[in-house]
């Protein structure tokens, strides 16, 4: 896939999970990348693993269910790396509950996250992105965008959301060079799947080894994300945009 050198990113929820294994590889492939993160403290704690391992790396604060903090995360990436060509939107929460159970504070939070934070960061992003020429934008979306799963609607949803937002996107920003792909996930052994155990009141041992009944037999590590979305970003797919590679060991073969 070569090189990513000389490109310049933002990773959002780069603190943990896939999101940090994200910001690690594209750093260790030769980008500059901003690690943006409510968790102020994990973002530093990536930015710093990444420098010392010779690579460049700033920390950012940021809400991404608000648009000044979005436009603060850009603008901070500008100002450091001089332009901005890649964004790598992994920023994500789940709540685990039916219609009946869901509350609307969780619907709303979860559809802000998910969703609102990929309008409000390309809002923001695209037009950069545009005056350098184009660039890539990957969207972490889920295999629960494209089928159904139990006890989740907002997270289905808002998959779902991110999904159809990548393929808009796609169309709207072409013509300006930028591919817009989707990197849909299966469980993927993150900080957030263990939550969702705890969030059913079930076993976490259990909650894990069901998880990975699929026909690879094992659950996706933050890396194997993270190297699907290396591939989307590179010359490698440079005629590839407005589709979503699922990447989950055959969990919706």
């Amino acid at each position: 896939m070569g090189t990513l050198d000389g490109r310049r990113a933002i990773v959002t929820g780069g603190a943990s999970g896939i999101g940090r294994a994200t910001a690690a590889v594209l750093a260790g492939a030769g980008a500059a990348v901003c690690v943006v993160d409510l968790d102020l403290a994990g973002a530093e704690a990536v930015a710093a693993a990444i420098r010392e391992r010779g690579g460049r790396a700033i920390a950012m604060r940021a809400d991404v269910t608000r648009d000044a903090d979005c436009r603060a995360a850009v603008e901070r990436a500008l100002d450091a790396f001089g332009g901005l060509d890649t964004l790598v939107n992994c920023a994500g929460v789940i709540r685990r509950a039916n219609a009946v159970d869901l509350a609307e504070a969780d619907w709303d939070r979860v559809m802000d996250v998910n969703a609102k934070s990929v309008y409000l960061m390309a809002h923001h992003a695209v037009p950069h992105l545009a005056a350098v020429g184009g660039g890539a934008i990957v969207n972490i979306g889920s295999g629960w965008g494209l089928k159904g799963g139990p006890d989740a609607l907002a997270y289905c949803a808002s998959k779902g959301a991110v999904v159809n937002m990548t393929r808009a996107m796609a169309i709207d920003h072409g013509p300006q060079g930028i591919r817009v792909t989707c990197v849909a996930p299966g469980d993927t052994d993150t900080p957030m799947l263990r939550a969702e155990a705890r969030q059913l009141g079930v076993d976490e041992a259990a909650f894990l080894a069901e998880s990975a009944e699929r026909p690879l037999a094992r659950l996706g590590t933050p890396d194997d994300i993270a190297q699907a979305v290396l591939y989307l970003v590179s010359d490698a797919a440079a005629w590839v945009t407005g589709t979503t590679l699922v990447v989950d060991g055959g969990g919706i073969a």
